[in-house]
């Protein structure tokens, strides 16, 4: 599967490996990686929504939004900044900056089922993130890479 990987599960999977500090990962297939970001609709009714998110399921939501700015950078060259912000409850933000530009912003409710009913879906929305992150700084070049 890995061959076959679009650019955006490629920084996912990246992503993910980079966070791993003591190289438990290295033995896991990428496909293996990404599993976790495929939640069917009979998984998701399975998840409350009135619970705390998992130290996990947020790991994820990190990584997903990381490999985005990482996709926006190798895209236009501009250094870019994922921030997550994430109650317990599972409502919060996401936003991707380049320089002082807010490339990505992303209102997350029940962070619990995060997931894609595919990794085509998965690959489709990182990929339109990215697509439309990019599109910003090349609008506006001068406050993307101002980092002041």
């Amino acid at each position: 599967m890995s061959a076959q990987l679009s650019s955006f599960l490629r920084d996912l999977v990246d992503q993910q490996r980079a966070g791993d500090t003591y190289g438990q990962l290295d033995r896991v297939s990428d496909e293996n990686m990404l599993r976790p970001f495929v939640v069917t609709r009979a998984e998701t009714r399975e998840i409350p929504v009135a619970c705390d998110v998992e130290a996990a399921t947020e790991g994820r939501v990190r990584a997903f939004y990381q490999a985005v700015a990482a996709g926006i950078e190798k895209a236009t060259g501009a250094y870019t900044t994922a921030v997550l912000d994430l109650s317990h409850e599972g409502f919060g933000w996401a936003i991707v900056f380049a320089g002082r530009l807010v490339v990505v912003s992303d209102v997350l409710r029940d962070a619990q089922r995060f997931g894609f009913p595919s990794l085509e879906a998965l690959a489709e929305r990182g990929e339109s993130l990215v697509a439309a992150g990019a599109k910003a700084v090349s609008s506006y070049p001068e406050v993307a890479n101002d980092d002041s």
